[in-house]
């Protein structure tokens, strides 16, 4: 029955569209988008290889100088192109040449106020935007909600992670985007209340993949998620009001003229263009240049295992000391530094990792007013005036980076919070990570000194969470192709303790191989990595894989997919330099036999790690065949990873 009122409705659609029809197609033909006025309401449609992957769906926002989603006319349309190159080292692609075909369509609304809509569309990628100009004399509008939705065929499967409950959680931090996902729903089951974070994967049956997404917030706008679904329909929806502890607008507060975020689609037949995309990136620029040259790479982190009883002097200086043997740039002093170390202290601390080569990264409390957050330090980063005065102590005790916690919701209010401390951080050349955080939307090119978010189901909640331990596989057979695919991700994970404490003799048992581990660690892509390694791991661990583990590279000139499907398996390969690093998991029940193509390694002899089939991991040699290909068995809970 659903399926007959969709045709219908279609072709009511289509027979409005035939006046003002405009269309652009991507460079290559093959993507294409299809914008009108369908009794009054301004809808666009997609098509890739002439097939549907969004119907109708609605465009249009609300604002408190008029809505501009219903009875409005059609002005004008223009039409260009992008030809785009930049660099980037921070994201899984080092060198990007974007190209796109644009369309920008003008309407007005009842009062003859007028905004307009841009497309951008490339190859693969749809990215589009809402231009607001002047209206005579009005310079500022508030933006109270988008009409903007996603209409998918009926066909179509959901990959989504729920939106948290506003004020809820420890010290009611949330929303912090540390949800699990839903695989394969249909998309009449995806009802949660609070709707769902971006980004959204979407396999519309046999035609292909969309993933949803927005890039391009900061200060200037709030950021939103969508909808839960509804008549058919996902929508973008802005921040419960109920975020911040109901302070601060829940809509976007905008000077004219004015521009809001892009919204994204990543479409393929296959996942590939999805685990390639780099369009979060592609229609942004630096806010600001960098003060310094910023460096980027691993780092030893004692709370992740040996939680808060290590923030004294003495396994700092243990924790230094496993950074310099491993190799390692930087390590994370996290939570109650302030209290049991102290500044006088942690200035000496700092002067001997300085002297091991081991630069420092701070942990802060971003909090002074908006949750019940208590770890310190408190009330330090919340504020110009705190955050400016901390900064000035970090640089002249030669600290490197900061990771700000407890950052819960998506208003614009937040939005600039993040910015301040980015803006001034860069200042004063320090880097910084959020944890507990929001998706950063573009933020690894806005903002030169931005190293990652957590923004995951992190691997702290596989220390206190049976269920996340349990599904560890199927999380990380997720993030290639969802979190990770549009935004750099601090995981915080590899861990090569068998349990996940200090002891490591019993309790919180890790269910997944090493192998698995040391493949996280290439899947899970973000410029600085706090790896979750401990001392004893120097002795009790395969040298092979403290060997890999000494290597491994946090950044990438190139990354391509290889083969997975969300949930169930996932295998990416990236290269750093001339070499090249293919990872994979599997989080099925049964071994996975796959027959890899690997034309970057055609007849080469790498390294391989994997696991036999009592678990147990390993490393030899394997041959690439001449052509390119590789049969590779992977283990349920397992993984592997070639070097070459």
């Amino acid at each position: 029955m659903r399926t007959l009122l969709t045709m219908c409705c279609v072709l009511i659609s289509s027979a409005l569209f035939s006046q003002n029809e405009m269309t652009v197609s991507s460079p290559d033909g093959n993507l294409k988008v299809t914008v009108a006025l369908a009794s009054g309401q301004p809808v666009y449609a997609v098509t890739y290889h002439d097939k549907p992957m969004l119907e109708n769906s609605p465009l249009g926002l609300t604002t408190n100088e008029g809505d501009f989603s219903t009875n409005m006319s059609f002005v004008d349309s223009t039409t260009g192109e992008v030809d785009k190159t930049y660099t980037q080292a921070k994201i899984k692609h080092s060198f990007i040449q974007y190209k796109a075909n644009t369309l920008k369509c003008t309407f007005s609304n009842a009062d003859k106020k007028q905004i307009s809509v841009l497309f951008q569309v490339s190859d693969n990628d749809i990215a589009f935007c809402y231009e607001l100009p002047t209206w005579g004399e009005t310079l500022a509008c508030v933006v109270e909600k988008e009409a903007t939705g996603y209409r998918f065929p009926s066909i179509t499967t959901a990959f989504l992670s729920g939106m948290m409950e506003p004020m809820a959680g420890f010290a009611r931090t949330s929303p912090s985007y540390e949800n699990g996902y839903v695989a394969d729903e249909p998309m009449e089951k995806t009802t949660s209340p609070e709707g769902y974070v971006f980004p959204g994967l979407f396999r519309v049956g046999d035609n292909g993949w969309v993933l949803l997404s927005e890039t391009g917030v900061r200060s200037l706008y709030c950021g939103s998620h969508l909808s839960k679904f509804t008549d058919g329909l996902y929508t973008v929806e802005y921040p419960n009001p109920k975020q911040n502890n109901g302070f601060g607008s829940n809509g976007a507060q905008l000077g004219l003229p004015g521009v809001t975020p892009w919204r994204t689609l990543t479409i393929g037949a296959t996942l590939e263009p999805v685990v390639e995309t780099t369009i979060p990136w592609d229609v942004v620029d630096p806010l600001y240049e960098p003060s310094q040259d910023y460096k980027f790479g691993r780092s030893t982190w004692s709370w992740i295992v040996w939680q808060d009883p290590s923030m004294n002097y003495q396994d700092q200086v243990t924790y230094i000391d496993l950074a310099a043997a491993m190799s390692y740039e930087y390590i994370l002093i996290d939570a109650w530094w302030d209290k049991n170390i102290g500044y006088e202290k942690m200035e000496a601390l700092i002067r001997y990792a300085e002297s091991k080569g081991v630069g420092v990264f701070l942990w802060y409390n971003s909090n002074g007013s908006f949750n019940d957050a208590f770890p310190t330090p408190l009330h330090k980063m919340n504020t110009s005036i705190a955050r400016k005065h901390e900064m000035k102590w970090l640089r002249k005790a030669g600290v490197t980076g900061l990771k700000v916690d407890f950052l819960g919701g998506d208003k614009q209010e937040t939005m600039r919070l993040y910015e301040d401390i980015l803006s001034d951080a860069n200042d004063y050349g320090l880097m910084v990570i959020f944890h507990g955080a929001t998706l950063p939307r573009g933020w690894a090119r806005m903002y030169p000194n931005f190293v990652g978010n957590e923004a995951v189901l992190a691997s702290e909640m596989l220390v206190f969470m049976q269920h996340v331990r349990n599904q560890e596989a199927f999380f990380a057979a997720l993030h290639p192709f969802i979190r990770n695919a549009v935004a750099t991700m601090e995981f915080g994970g590899v861990f090569l303790n068998k349990f996940l404490n200090k002891g490591n003799k019993d309790g919180q048992k890790r269910l997944t191989t090493d192998a698995f581990q040391l493949a996280t660690g290439i899947l899970f892509q973000n410029p600085v990595q706090m790896f979750a390694l401990t001392p004893n791991n120097l002795t009790d661990a395969p040298i092979f894989a403290i060997d890999f583990m000494k290597n491994i590279p946090t950044t990438w000139d190139e990354t391509r997919f290889v083969d997975g499907y969300p949930g169930k398996y996932a295998v990416v390969a990236r290269r750093n330099g001339q070499q090249w690093f293919v990872a994979g998991v599997n989080a099925e029940k049964e071994a996975k036999k796959l027959k890899l193509q690997l034309p970057m390694l055609a007849g080469q002899i790498v390294a391989m790690y994997n696991d036999n089939k009592n678990k147990a991991s390993f490393m030899k040699d394997a041959k690439i065949s001449e052509n390119g290909t590789l049969d590779i068995t992977i283990q349920p809970n397992g993984g592997f990873v070639l070097v070459k």
